[in-house]
């Protein structure tokens, strides 16, 4: 099977799965932003923002390291089962250490949600190392089922325990829970991990090459953390609750931009992985940048454009100060994109060190930006920090990748989108219903146009590579 139709079946399994349950979620939007008060949805948007800092400084990362090193025992099932063997066991090392360590200062912690946060932790990582598991062993559909369930579950409790029990805040971080814990049993099941456990051996040797792997990715899961987190924390702080949640809305629609862009890098990086060695590699991996750059570019203005239509529909009018910052999260949104293209080269050279540093760059710029400009212009200095942070990161990625292969972006669309983009933004603001509906038909026209080539190489994909003929 080749590269293309690989990477073409991979992605297609994992979008059915991922984007069902993202859009259900997402038009969910309006049924928490109604019942929650920004206060509310600030809490559980804090809480989530803790579980992302935590888990990477538990975990160690090792569930990356997991998954990286499974791709390349996928034919040797002693190899396998000595590497889950030796990863459950760390993690249960860690696990252990972790609630001894909470136990301790629990009596220090002035706060009604301590427990949920551990308990949304623990259920998260477990699940998490599942999932990479399934990934890991080359099963991107037991992942997909694995991640559909966590959605499903997760809106299914959401609904009962807001709606129907009015648990408000602490309903939502219960529903995660339960999701995750349902979705860890059925790949530990679906997958017979217990067979692999059964034959497997803990190795001191395989546990040395994991975390050697996964511990120079702690500093960039923290950086990353700074990235989607540190805003939340700083305004918490400066501004308020209330603020938190105003800016937690922005963050919804980049977020699903992201969470768009992730379906696709989860095969992106098994694919990288896979041929990272070919001898065309340089042709390929210039070849796949470009053509997913175009798709996402003509997506994230796509998003700009059609968001002062959809924005009063999707969101209570409490929330409607989050318009304001939403263009400036999806061009850092773009960067990020841009990011995720460049790290799949330095995962599949598993040069761990690199990513870390570049992203350490990154957060620093992040932190900075924002706490420079958050008392002068409020909320826009955690988009404006956001935004600089991604642009430097991808700059320097880009750059410092050509160790390994010279990345080049097409200069044409380069210049077309800065303009195209000033364009749509200044109309953004203006947000004149007649101009709104003629720039999302230029939109539209504009995605077709730069997408051209790509269109006929999925056509030909398609109906050639698979194995399908035209007419039939």
């Amino acid at each position: 099977m080749n590269r293309e139709k690989t990477l073409l079946k991979n992605t297609m399994i994992i979008t059915i799965g991922k984007i069902c349950t993202q859009c259900i979620s997402f038009l969910l939007l309006p049924l928490y932003t109604s019942i929650l008060t920004t206060e509310e949805y600030g809490i559980v948007d804090l809480v989530n923002t803790l579980t992302g800092l935590l888990i990477p400084i538990i975990t160690l990362q090792i569930e990356n390291a997991l998954f990286r090193f499974l791709i390349d025992s996928r034919d040797n099932e002693t190899e396998k089962s000595n590497i889950i063997v030796s990863t459950l066991l760390a993690v249960s090392i860690q696990t252990l250490l972790f609630f001894i360590l909470y136990i301790i200062v629990r009596p220090f912690i002035n706060n009604s949600y301590k427990d949920f946060l551990v308990i949304n932790i623990l259920t998260y990582m477990v699940s998490s190392i599942m999932l990479q598991m399934a990934r890991g062993l080359g099963d991107n559909l037991t992942y997909t089922i694995g991640s559909f369930i966590t959605a499903v579950f997760t809106i299914i409790f959401n609904i009962l325990l807001l709606v129907i029990f009015k648990f408000n805040a602490y309903g939502m971080i219960i529903a995660s829970c339960i999701a995750h814990s349902v979705t860890a049993i059925y790949v530990f099941l679906s997958k017979k991990i217990y067979i692999y456990c059964s034959k497997g051996r803990f190795k001191k040797k395989v546990i040395k090459k994991l975390l050697s792997y996964s511990i120079p990715l702690i500093p960039n899961a923290l950086s990353w953390w700074i990235f989607n987190s540190s805003d939340r924390i700083i305004v918490n702080r400066v501004i308020g609750i209330s603020a938190n949640g105003i800016l937690a809305i922005s963050n919804k629609f980049s977020n699903l931009y992201i969470v768009i862009y992730n379906i696709f890098n989860l095969p992106w990086t098994e694919t990288a992985s896979m041929h990272i060695k070919d001898n065309d590699r340089d042709v390929f991996f210039n070849k796949t940048i470009n053509i997913v750059f175009r798709v996402f570019l003509a997506m994230c203005f796509g998003i700009i454009v059609c968001m002062p239509v959809i924005f009063p529909i999707m969101v209570n009018s409490q929330y409607l100060e989050a318009y304001k910052y939403i263009p400036i999260l999806m061009i850092a949104a773009l960067g990020n994109v841009v990011v995720g293209l460049i790290s799949v080269i330095y995962v599949a050279e598993k040069d761990t060190k690199s990513i870390s540093k570049t992203s350490i760059y990154a957060a620093v710029i992040n932190i900075l930006v924002h706490i420079i400009l958050v008392k002068p212009i409020g909320l826009y200095a955690a988009a404006i920090s956001t935004l600089a942070a991604y642009l430097a990161m991808s700059i320097y990625r880009i750059i410092d990748v050509k160790r390994y292969i010279l990345i080049k972006f097409d200069k044409s669309i380069l210049i077309s989108a800065l303009i195209v983009g000033i364009y749509f933004i200044i109309c953004y603001y203006i947000n004149n219903l007649i101009l709104n509906i003629i720039n999302i038909l230029l939109v539209f026209i504009y995605a077709i146009f730069i997408n051209r080539n790509s269109l006929n190489l999925i056509k030909d994909v398609i109906f050639n590579k698979i194995g399908l003929k035209k007419g039939r």
